[in-house]
């Protein structure tokens, strides 16, 4: 395929947050783009707006003309979350068309540039959208796929005038093994996915296979711990070739000094909160810094780094409420989001809402699960969000509620969740979960400011 000769694109799931933003991509190139999604959203309402329109209805009719016969013009992008049967997917499958993976259109648009990769089962949006900024501030630039919407610049794509390119590299079903990164970042490899693995030595593989894939000359930053080595490694606060040292909170922001053998850079002001995201930062600082960025350019940088959408965003902060939500659905994730929330407002009633994702992982992780929700002072907990999955017997919220160690602690619809909202008036209430948990920000954030 060559990107130059392409002229209208069809994404089939296009409101996913990673094809979102090929539509934006090619959008911006001048290409004609559409695409299906099974419902409305407001990523997909903000690309129809984009001058980009939606289709949320499987019906082949809806399909553009122009997109009767194959061409090398027209260019047909899926994603594996659709299911088999979708009668648009299949359209384009009878009229003989080549239909590409996001991660296999990512591999052809960074083959020809200087690619920066992050990896990892958790961390890998912040990290990548971390440095992303980095480089734009400093005046540095990049272009950037990025897996989540960035607060500073409110989008997930990136476009720069150079030939960087940051690309957030997702293990699921393999994605990132079309890159051929020059720098590449792993942030984490716990089990996951273990639908498409099978087991963890299976998607530990998968990850030593994306380290190999570093171009000659290449380096490979890596978080000291996992059972794969790189070229730099790098910790929270474990001495490692770059690290930190001397967290602290101080009115409710993280501060903490960058150590490396060539550097020691001292208090540095992050703009989000999270021991996690300081462990982020240092894996982002050690990238700039390979770049030949100004160290004053860097921590300029992270002091106005804003986050992306969804990862540790504070909804409301006001004198009777702090609202945060996040998109944590693995444990280790919860883990950390969690001991932030405890170090961030020790002393607060903590009131978590959290969704469960995919029936598989519950299943997989129910021990993990039970243990950290049980750091919270009140759970409300809802019914799984299936996703791409069939229901599979006896996993459910309920048993998983059942086994949390905590007296206050209940199964609650989303209308329920607003309902005790109202009438219970949460200080410090978080909503954590990677499904349709989102929808509730809206009308909470409304509740908590009246």
């Amino acid at each position: 395929m060559n990107i130059d000769q392409i002229k209208k694109v069809y994404l089939i799931g296009i409101g996913g947050i990673g094809m979102s933003g090929l539509a934006r991509y090619f959008h911006k190139l001048g290409c004609e783009v559409s695409g299906y999604d099974r419902t409305e959203t407001e990523l997909t309402m903000a690309l129809a707006k984009e001058g980009i329109p939606v289709v949320y209805e499987d019906d082949v009719t809806t399909v553009e003309a122009s997109f009767s016969a194959p061409s090398e013009e027209a260019l047909i992008i899926y994603t594996p979350a659709v299911p088999k049967e979708l009668k648009i997917k299949n359209y384009f499958l009878d009229k003989g068309f080549e239909l590409f993976k996001r991660s296999q259109v990512l591999g052809i648009i960074s083959a020809s540039r200087f690619t920066i990769g992050v990896a990892g089962t958790h961390g890998k949006t912040t990290t990548s959208t971390m440095i992303a900024h980095i480089l734009k501030d400093s005046g540095y630039d990049c272009s950037a796929f990025l897996g989540g919407i960035s607060s500073n610049y409110n989008t997930n794509v990136l476009f720069g005038a150079n030939n960087v390119v940051v690309v957030e590299a997702d293990e699921y079903d393999r994605s990132f093994l079309t890159l051929h990164p020059d720098i590449a970042i792993v942030t984490s490899a716990d089990a996951d996915h273990l639908d498409i693995y099978g087991d963890e030595s299976h998607l530990i593989e998968s990850f030593e296979m994306y380290l190999d894939r570093v171009v000659d000359g290449g380096k490979r930053i890596v978080k000291k711990g996992l059972p794969f080595k790189g070229d730099i490694s790098y910790s929270q606060h474990v001495e490692a070739d770059a690290y930190a040292k001397n967290i602290h909170v101080k009115d409710c922001q993280f501060y903490f000094d960058y150590v490396s053998h060539e550097v020691t850079i001292a208090n540095i002001l992050l703009g989000i909160a999270g021991l996690h995201n300081v462990e982020n930062a240092v894996a982002a600082i050690t990238v700039a810094r390979l770049l030949k960025i100004d160290d004053s350019k860097i921590v300029d940088a992270l002091a106005n780094f804003k986050g992306a959408k969804r990862r540790f965003e504070f909804i409301v902060r006001n004198e009777k409420h702090i609202y945060i939500d996040d998109y944590a659905h693995h444990p280790e994730e919860l883990r950390a989001f969690l001991s932030s929330m405890r170090k961030l407002y020790p002393e607060k009633k903590l009131t978590v809402v959290f969704q469960p994702h995919l029936f598989t992982r519950t299943r997989d992780f129910i021990d993990g699960f039970a243990e950290v929700l049980g750091m919270a002072d009140e759970l409300l907990l809802m019914e799984i969000y299936p996703a791409r999955e069939l229901p599979i017997e006896g996993v459910t919220s309920s048993w998983l509620l059942d086994k949390v160690d905590l007296s206050n602690k209940r199964v609650v619809s989303p209308q329920e969740v607003l309902e005790i909202a109202r009438d219970e008036q949460p200080e410090l209430l978080v909503t954590v979960g990677a499904g349709d948990i989102d929808r509730l920000v809206k009308p909470l954030k409304e509740l908590l400011e009246r």
